[in-house]
């Protein structure tokens, strides 16, 4: 797989309105950690290669288990490894990131909102856009993983 183009040079105004919603969600209402996980997770379902490694690595100097995070793509299974604010940021992420699938569904709203403040639900939801955009942006350009880029 080679690089296509470096979208961050090609278009900085571009990235740079993206970076300013990244940072908005660090100094926002949830903690770095599960936006983490949502970060990873939303990147597992797209298949981007270059966020997948990004935030696993993130994920790890976090201090995240490791027990832990290789079962983030099985959450559901993972007991009490996961909180229930993880496990519904997980499958609020999973619903959003597949909306022309699941039309997001009042039931998923309500489980989500169950756990979350609206403050919260929108973060969260904004945290599920902008990975979704990246990945794009990712597999759209080839971004290259760390871990292909060291080998």
């Amino acid at each position: 797989m080679s690089k296509r183009i470096d979208y961050a040079k090609a278009s900085p105004e571009g990235y740079k309105a993206f970076g300013a919603v990244y940072a908005t969600l660090l100094k926002g209402s949830l903690p770095k950690e599960l936006i983490d996980l949502v970060y990873l997770r939303v990147s597992q379902i797209n298949g981007c290669a270059f966020c997948i490694d990004m935030h696993t690595r993130d994920l790890l100097k976090s201090g995240l288990a490791v027990e832990k995070m290789v079962l983030v793509p099985v959450w559901r299974e993972g007991g009490a490894l996961f909180t229930a604010r993880e496990r519904a940021a997980l499958a609020w992420a999973e619903t959003v990131t597949r909306v022309s699938e699941t039309g997001v569904p009042d039931a998923d709203y309500a489980a989500a909102a169950a756990e979350f403040s609206e403050v919260e639900l929108a973060d969260l939801t904004y945290a599920i856009g902008l990975m979704n955009a990246f990945n794009r942006f990712g597999i759209s350009f080839r971004a290259t993983p760390a871990a292909v880029a060291r080998a």
